[in-house]
């Protein structure tokens, strides 16, 4: 069974009936929302204080020689991937390639990031080829670019992952790597390393709006602690902001409604349908699941664009616009949520599987660190424990986006009433996300 870029499925054998969790998870938003419109008169997190680790920790992790380092790593271990899918074995589990980009790489940093604060600027392998390169630019980045490349590039990978499936084909796969890392090294010659990285590259814009909800971050080469949600407030909503965020939540929403049976059995009929507009045979499957997850992201999209239009209508003279860019970081904690307990198993379970690929890389027979001949110890989490581990991920994740969407609505409206009734509309709209995350992880496990 191919599982990259999927949890596993496991059904559990719930003592309640599943309906019940959408039940008590909506009752709790609601509290939350009395809760805080009661007791949060004022905004809190618009400005929060940053002190760092102390006995000089903080100036040690973020020194010069810890730099270089990671950067090293960074490059080194991207490039042993690539040799190994170019000259490991064909066979998707038996390649290092795809367990390690699309397991440990696409989902682990997920989890890292909100652990540990924006690792993957420390490691990312373009930046440090680029700052080592000297990239300076020949142009400003264009303000009206904005975010827009990197809602592209993500759409892109997901397109790869989910759709394409290449993660089947080893050397596919990274080749692509390698295309994409070309496409990077173009556009940091063309406007400079970090106006471009910051921006533009899918991944370093994906995983540093994660780092947002840690309580560690980096200020003038110092590591700090911060509140926890205290970094998304200071986002700048970017052209192309809203957008990588209703990709990154669209794509986990199609990808678990493909899982299910009621896609598989329509997307047979849509496969049918381009094949009797002339589409190849082969390629129709694929038509449709494209046509799948650009609908994943319009579903998204419109799920929020409901709330900003509901929002409008309690006055205060805010357009759409204002709106929708205000509280576009309050969604992130909600694609947090939704990657994290939808590819959790992915990442307990084949992520497990590094040890032994790792030690023999290209399927010589070698045994580098030992552990050729380890196993997946598929006992290390129940499949109930695994449901209750998603639920609470999904309810803690809608909780913050309220919290998030009520103190920035007192920044906004500038009086407590007003703010709290324009967040009816989004405390449906959460209410919605929430439904929808059980929904889809019920019809993964269906």
């Amino acid at each position: 069974m191919i599982v990259f870029g999927h949890g596993l499925v496991q059904r559990a054998d719930l003592p309640i009936p599943e309906s019940f969790f959408a039940w008590g998870s909506a009752i709790v938003l609601v509290v939350s929302f009395a809760a805080l419109a009661s007791l949060w008169p004022r905004p809190r997190l618009e400005r929060v204080d940053w002190r760092p680790l102390p006995g000089g920790l903080g100036r040690a992790l973020g020194s010069r020689p810890v730099e270089v380092a990671c950067g090293a790593l960074g490059v080194a271990a991207p490039a042993v991937v690539v040799w190994a899918g170019f000259a490991g074995p064909d066979g998707p589990l038996d390649n290092l390639a795809p367990t390690a980009i699309l397991v440990f790489f696409w989902v682990g940093f997920v989890f890292l990031s909100v652990l540990f604060g924006d690792v993957f600027r420390a490691v990312n392998p373009w930046r440090a080829i680029g700052r080592l390169l000297r990239l300076r630019g020949r142009a400003p980045y264009p303000e009206r670019l904005g975010r827009w490349p990197a809602a592209a590039g993500l759409l892109a990978f997901t397109w790869i992952e989910l759709v394409a499936l290449w993660g089947e084909a080893p050397r596919t796969l990274v080749g692509a790597v390698v295309a994409y890392s070309l496409l990077q090294l173009a556009g940091m010659a063309r406007f400079g390393v970090e106006p471009w990285i910051s921006r533009a590259e899918a991944f370093s814009v994906y995983f540093g709006l994660f780092a947002r909800l840690s309580v560690f971050e980096t200020r003038e080469g110092v590591v700090g602690l911060r509140p926890p949600l205290g970094g998304l407030p200071r986002l700048e909503a970017l052209p192309g902001t809203v957008a990588v965020v209703c990709v990154m939540i669209g794509s986990v929403t199609y990808d678990g409604f493909s899982q299910g049976r009621a896609w598989r059995d329509f997307a047979v009929d849509l496969a049918d349908g381009f094949a009797a507009l002339g589409v190849p045979l082969a390629e129709a499957p694929t038509v449709a699941g494209t046509l799948g997850l650009l609908l994943g992201v319009a579903l998204v999209a419109g799920f929020y664009a409901l709330g900003v239009a509901g929002a409008r209508t309690v006055g205060g003279g805010l357009d759409a616009d204002r709106l929708r860019r205000g509280f576009v970081h309050t969604l992130v904690p909600i694609a947090m949520v939704y990657a994290a307990a939808h590819y959790l198993t992915a990442l307990l379970f084949q992520g497990q599987a590094l040890a032994y690929l790792a030690s023999d890389p290209v399927g010589r027979g070698w045994d580098l660190f030992g552990t050729a001949s380890s196993a997946i110890d598929y006992s290390v989490i129940s499949q109930n424990g695994t449901w209750y581990a998603q639920v609470g991920l999904v309810v803690l994740g809608h909780v913050a986006a309220l919290v998030l969407a009520h103190d920035r609505a007192l920044v906004l409206y500038g009086q407590p009433r007003l703010a709290v009734r324009s967040q009816y509309w989004m405390l449906g709209v959460m209410v919605g996300f929430t439904t929808l995350a059980l929904w889809l992880l019920a019809q993964a496990n269906a």
